[in-house]
Protein backbone atom coordinates (compact mmCIF):
# COMPACT_ATOMS: atom_id res chain seq x y z
CA UNK A 1 0.00 0.00 0.00
CA UNK A 2 1.16 3.29 -0.83
CA UNK A 3 2.10 5.66 2.50
CA UNK A 4 0.65 8.62 1.66
CA UNK A 5 2.02 10.06 4.83
CA UNK A 6 5.67 9.68 3.48
CA UNK A 7 6.15 13.25 1.88
CA UNK A 8 8.41 11.28 -0.81
CA UNK A 9 5.78 8.86 -1.73
CA UNK A 10 3.10 11.19 -1.74
CA UNK A 11 5.17 13.33 -4.35
CA UNK A 12 6.15 10.32 -6.25
CA UNK A 13 2.36 9.62 -7.00
CA UNK A 14 1.51 13.48 -7.90
CA UNK A 15 4.19 13.30 -10.36
CA UNK A 16 3.08 9.76 -11.78
CA UNK A 17 -0.52 11.19 -12.22
CA UNK A 18 0.97 14.57 -13.38
CA UNK A 19 -0.78 16.13 -10.83
CA UNK A 20 -0.36 19.85 -9.79
CA UNK A 21 -2.14 21.70 -6.69
CA UNK A 22 -4.75 24.04 -7.53
CA UNK A 23 -5.14 26.86 -5.28
CA UNK A 24 -8.99 27.82 -7.10
CA UNK A 25 -9.75 23.90 -5.14
CA UNK A 26 -7.79 25.35 -1.92
CA UNK A 27 -5.72 21.42 -2.17
CA UNK A 28 -3.34 20.80 0.91
CA UNK A 29 -2.55 17.27 1.04
CA UNK A 30 -1.73 16.15 4.89
CA UNK A 31 0.97 14.08 5.55
CA UNK A 32 1.34 13.84 9.37
CA UNK A 33 0.15 10.34 10.40
CA UNK A 34 -0.40 11.36 14.26
CA UNK A 35 -2.57 14.47 13.20
CA UNK A 36 -4.99 12.39 11.19
CA UNK A 37 -4.89 9.33 13.75
CA UNK A 38 -5.87 12.21 16.66
CA UNK A 39 -8.89 13.66 14.38
CA UNK A 40 -10.15 9.79 13.16
CA UNK A 41 -10.51 9.14 17.07
CA UNK A 42 -11.82 12.55 17.90
CA UNK A 43 -14.54 11.49 15.31
CA UNK A 44 -15.14 8.17 16.97
CA UNK A 45 -15.06 5.91 13.71
CA UNK A 46 -15.81 2.36 14.31
CA UNK A 47 -16.56 -0.69 12.45
CA UNK A 48 -20.87 0.34 12.43
CA UNK A 49 -20.30 3.29 11.12
CA UNK A 50 -21.08 5.21 7.97
CA UNK A 51 -18.41 8.16 6.88
CA UNK A 52 -19.04 10.89 4.95
CA UNK A 53 -15.52 12.41 3.42
CA UNK A 54 -15.63 15.37 1.83
CA UNK A 55 -12.22 16.32 0.19
CA UNK A 56 -10.58 13.01 0.35
CA UNK A 57 -7.83 14.48 -2.03
CA UNK A 58 -5.21 11.64 -2.83
CA UNK A 59 -7.02 9.31 -0.34
CA UNK A 60 -4.82 9.93 2.83
CA UNK A 61 -7.07 10.34 5.25
CA UNK A 62 -9.55 7.89 3.14
CA UNK A 63 -6.96 5.34 3.30
CA UNK A 64 -7.70 5.35 7.41
CA UNK A 65 -11.15 6.08 7.67
CA UNK A 66 -11.86 2.37 5.26
CA UNK A 67 -9.72 0.61 8.27
CA UNK A 68 -11.79 1.82 11.08
CA UNK A 69 -15.59 2.55 9.32
CA UNK A 70 -17.70 0.02 7.98
CA UNK A 71 -18.20 2.41 4.45
CA UNK A 72 -17.02 5.30 3.10
CA UNK A 73 -18.47 7.62 0.66
CA UNK A 74 -15.93 10.40 -0.58
CA UNK A 75 -17.54 13.45 -2.18
CA UNK A 76 -14.24 14.87 -4.23
CA UNK A 77 -14.74 18.21 -6.72
CA UNK A 78 -11.41 17.94 -8.66
CA UNK A 79 -12.03 15.25 -11.69
CA UNK A 80 -7.87 14.97 -11.84
CA UNK A 81 -8.03 13.15 -8.44
CA UNK A 82 -10.39 10.20 -9.16
CA UNK A 83 -7.62 8.52 -10.93
CA UNK A 84 -5.28 9.18 -8.07
CA UNK A 85 -7.55 7.96 -5.91
CA UNK A 86 -8.68 4.58 -7.82
CA UNK A 87 -4.56 4.39 -7.25
CA UNK A 88 -4.45 5.03 -3.34
CA UNK A 89 -7.69 3.27 -2.32
CA UNK A 90 -8.06 0.28 -4.94
CA UNK A 91 -7.78 -2.46 -1.66
CA UNK A 92 -10.35 -1.01 -0.50
CA UNK A 93 -13.61 -2.21 -1.00
CA UNK A 94 -16.10 -0.63 1.60
CA UNK A 95 -15.83 2.81 -0.43
CA UNK A 96 -17.16 4.68 -3.28
CA UNK A 97 -16.16 7.97 -4.55
CA UNK A 98 -18.56 10.61 -6.09
CA UNK A 99 -16.94 13.26 -8.29
CA UNK A 100 -19.31 15.85 -7.58
CA UNK A 101 -19.54 19.71 -5.64
CA UNK A 102 -20.80 19.06 -1.95
CA UNK A 103 -22.74 22.16 -2.00
CA UNK A 104 -24.59 21.03 -4.82
CA UNK A 105 -24.85 17.22 -3.39
CA UNK A 106 -27.81 15.97 -1.66
CA UNK A 107 -26.34 14.51 1.74
CA UNK A 108 -29.90 12.57 2.60
CA UNK A 109 -29.64 11.09 -0.99
CA UNK A 110 -26.22 9.43 0.14
CA UNK A 111 -27.68 7.95 3.32
CA UNK A 112 -30.62 7.41 1.59
CA UNK A 113 -28.72 5.03 -1.12
CA UNK A 114 -26.05 3.70 1.03
CA UNK A 115 -26.72 3.62 4.57
CA UNK A 116 -30.53 2.68 4.63
CA UNK A 117 -31.46 6.05 5.72
CA UNK A 118 -29.52 5.78 8.71
CA UNK A 119 -27.40 8.94 10.56
CA UNK A 120 -23.59 9.22 8.87
CA UNK A 121 -20.30 11.11 10.40
CA UNK A 122 -19.23 13.87 8.47
CA UNK A 123 -15.34 14.22 7.94
CA UNK A 124 -13.38 16.13 6.05
CA UNK A 125 -10.41 18.69 5.39
CA UNK A 126 -12.46 21.67 3.96
CA UNK A 127 -10.56 23.96 1.91
CA UNK A 128 -10.39 27.20 3.21
CA UNK A 129 -12.31 29.04 0.83
CA UNK A 130 -15.55 26.96 1.11
CA UNK A 131 -15.36 26.38 4.64
CA UNK A 132 -18.17 28.14 6.06
CA UNK A 133 -21.00 27.61 3.14
CA UNK A 134 -20.18 23.72 3.66
CA UNK A 135 -20.47 23.83 7.21
CA UNK A 136 -24.06 25.93 6.90
CA UNK A 137 -25.14 23.14 4.65
CA UNK A 138 -24.23 20.40 6.48
CA UNK A 139 -26.07 22.02 9.83
CA UNK A 140 -29.65 21.59 7.86
CA UNK A 141 -31.77 20.15 9.84
CA UNK A 142 -32.69 17.48 7.05
CA UNK A 143 -29.94 15.70 7.15
CA UNK A 144 -28.98 12.95 9.08
CA UNK A 145 -25.47 13.51 10.55
CA UNK A 146 -24.33 12.38 13.63
CA UNK A 147 -21.39 14.59 13.87
CA UNK A 148 -19.37 16.39 11.65
CA UNK A 149 -14.97 16.20 12.50
CA UNK A 150 -12.98 18.89 10.09
CA UNK A 151 -9.54 20.19 9.75
CA UNK A 152 -9.97 24.19 8.76
CA UNK A 153 -8.33 27.53 8.89
CA UNK A 154 -7.42 28.30 12.92
CA UNK A 155 -8.88 31.18 12.91
CA UNK A 156 -12.59 29.54 11.74
CA UNK A 157 -12.47 27.14 14.43
CA UNK A 158 -12.21 30.09 16.78
CA UNK A 159 -15.36 31.91 15.27
CA UNK A 160 -16.86 28.02 15.90
CA UNK A 161 -16.47 28.60 19.20
CA UNK A 162 -16.86 31.93 20.10
CA UNK A 163 -18.73 33.73 22.40
CA UNK A 164 -20.31 37.11 22.80
CA UNK A 165 -18.14 40.40 22.12
CA UNK A 166 -15.60 38.77 20.74
CA UNK A 167 -14.05 39.72 17.03
CA UNK A 168 -14.51 36.36 16.04
CA UNK A 169 -18.29 36.23 17.13
CA UNK A 170 -20.99 35.83 14.73
CA UNK A 171 -22.95 34.11 12.83
CA UNK A 172 -21.24 30.91 12.34
CA UNK A 173 -21.02 30.98 15.75
CA UNK A 174 -24.93 30.73 16.47
CA UNK A 175 -25.66 28.50 14.01
CA UNK A 176 -22.50 25.91 14.76
CA UNK A 177 -23.64 26.33 18.27
CA UNK A 178 -27.39 26.35 17.94
CA UNK A 179 -27.44 23.08 16.25
CA UNK A 180 -23.84 21.40 17.24
CA UNK A 181 -21.49 21.33 20.43
CA UNK A 182 -18.40 22.04 18.98
CA UNK A 183 -15.13 21.43 20.40
CA UNK A 184 -11.18 22.10 19.20
CA UNK A 185 -9.39 18.93 18.98
CA UNK A 186 -5.60 20.03 17.79
CA UNK A 187 -4.51 22.71 15.99
CA UNK A 188 -2.30 22.08 13.02
CA UNK A 189 1.24 23.55 11.58
CA UNK A 190 1.44 24.08 8.03
CA UNK A 191 4.33 22.26 8.06
CA UNK A 192 2.18 19.51 8.16
CA UNK A 193 0.47 19.46 4.82
CA UNK A 194 1.90 19.73 0.82
CA UNK A 195 2.11 22.03 0.07
CA UNK A 196 1.89 24.06 3.15
CA UNK A 197 -0.71 26.63 3.61
CA UNK A 198 0.45 30.08 4.91
CA UNK A 199 -2.00 29.52 8.45
CA UNK A 200 -2.09 27.12 10.90
CA UNK A 201 -5.08 24.75 10.79
CA UNK A 202 -7.40 23.22 13.59
CA UNK A 203 -9.39 19.91 13.70
CA UNK A 204 -12.98 20.69 15.18
CA UNK A 205 -15.63 17.98 16.14
CA UNK A 206 -18.85 18.89 16.04
CA UNK A 207 -21.25 16.98 17.73
CA UNK A 208 -25.14 17.10 16.85
CA UNK A 209 -27.39 18.53 19.48
CA UNK A 210 -30.55 15.90 19.81
CA UNK A 211 -32.16 19.57 20.86
CA UNK A 212 -31.51 23.50 20.20
CA UNK A 213 -30.06 24.93 23.44
CA UNK A 214 -32.68 27.54 23.44
CA UNK A 215 -36.31 27.66 22.03
CA UNK A 216 -37.47 29.73 18.92
CA UNK A 217 -40.70 29.63 17.28
CA UNK A 218 -39.46 30.31 14.10
CA UNK A 219 -35.54 29.22 13.64
CA UNK A 220 -35.38 30.04 10.37
CA UNK A 221 -36.53 33.91 11.07
CA UNK A 222 -34.20 33.73 14.12
CA UNK A 223 -31.35 32.85 11.49
CA UNK A 224 -32.15 35.47 9.52
CA UNK A 225 -31.99 37.92 12.07
CA UNK A 226 -28.52 36.80 13.20
CA UNK A 227 -27.59 37.38 9.28
CA UNK A 228 -28.79 40.89 9.57
CA UNK A 229 -27.41 41.52 12.86
CA UNK A 230 -23.95 40.83 12.12
CA UNK A 231 -23.88 41.90 8.27
CA UNK A 232 -23.46 45.67 9.58
CA UNK A 233 -21.18 44.81 12.61
CA UNK A 234 -20.62 48.39 13.44
CA UNK A 235 -24.26 49.94 13.12
CA UNK A 236 -26.31 49.25 16.07
CA UNK A 237 -28.79 46.25 16.06
CA UNK A 238 -31.76 48.42 15.51
CA UNK A 239 -30.08 50.22 12.29
CA UNK A 240 -28.42 46.97 10.91
CA UNK A 241 -32.14 45.27 11.27
CA UNK A 242 -33.89 48.25 9.72
CA UNK A 243 -31.48 48.54 6.66
CA UNK A 244 -31.43 44.29 6.49
CA UNK A 245 -32.86 43.85 2.42
CA UNK A 246 -33.83 40.86 3.70
CA UNK A 247 -36.04 42.13 6.47
CA UNK A 248 -38.97 44.26 5.93
CA UNK A 249 -39.46 45.75 9.80
CA UNK A 250 -39.30 49.73 10.16
CA UNK A 251 -36.48 51.24 12.59
CA UNK A 252 -39.33 51.75 15.29
CA UNK A 253 -40.70 48.95 15.49
CA UNK A 254 -37.09 47.03 16.18
CA UNK A 255 -36.92 49.44 18.98
CA UNK A 256 -40.21 48.51 20.36
CA UNK A 257 -38.85 45.27 20.30
CA UNK A 258 -35.22 45.90 21.55
CA UNK A 259 -36.97 47.86 24.60
CA UNK A 260 -39.19 45.43 25.42
CA UNK A 261 -36.41 42.23 25.46
CA UNK A 262 -34.69 44.45 28.17
CA UNK A 263 -32.05 45.52 25.65
CA UNK A 264 -29.93 48.71 25.14
CA UNK A 265 -31.38 50.21 22.08
CA UNK A 266 -27.65 51.09 21.31
CA UNK A 267 -26.56 47.38 21.36
CA UNK A 268 -25.06 45.62 18.89
CA UNK A 269 -25.47 42.32 17.74
CA UNK A 270 -22.23 41.18 18.93
CA UNK A 271 -23.56 41.56 22.32
CA UNK A 272 -26.01 39.51 22.53
CA UNK A 273 -26.11 35.23 23.09
CA UNK A 274 -28.16 33.18 20.99
CA UNK A 275 -31.19 32.96 23.78
CA UNK A 276 -31.02 36.69 23.23
CA UNK A 277 -31.53 36.11 19.54
CA UNK A 278 -34.58 33.71 20.23
CA UNK A 279 -35.94 36.00 22.20
CA UNK A 280 -35.74 39.12 20.04
CA UNK A 281 -36.71 36.81 17.48
CA UNK A 282 -39.79 35.69 19.01
CA UNK A 283 -40.68 39.36 20.07
CA UNK A 284 -40.07 41.00 16.41
CA UNK A 285 -42.64 37.92 15.53
CA UNK A 286 -45.24 38.82 17.43
CA UNK A 287 -44.82 42.72 16.44
CA UNK A 288 -44.93 41.82 13.39
CA UNK A 289 -48.60 40.36 13.34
Amino acid sequence: MIDLCNPRQTREILKKHGFSTRKKYGQNFLINPSILDEMIDAADISKDDFVLEIGPGIGTMTQRLCQRASHVTAVEIDKELIPLLDETLSEYTNKNIINADILKTDIKQISDTYNNSNKIKVVANLPYYITTPVIMELLKAENPIESITVMVQKEVAMRMIAGPTGKEYGALSLAVQYYTEPTIICTIPPQAYIPPPKVDSAVVHLRMRSEPPVKSSDPKFMFALIKAAFAQRRKTLANAIANSAELTFSKDTVIEAINKCGFDINIRGEKLKLEDFALLSDRLRGESK
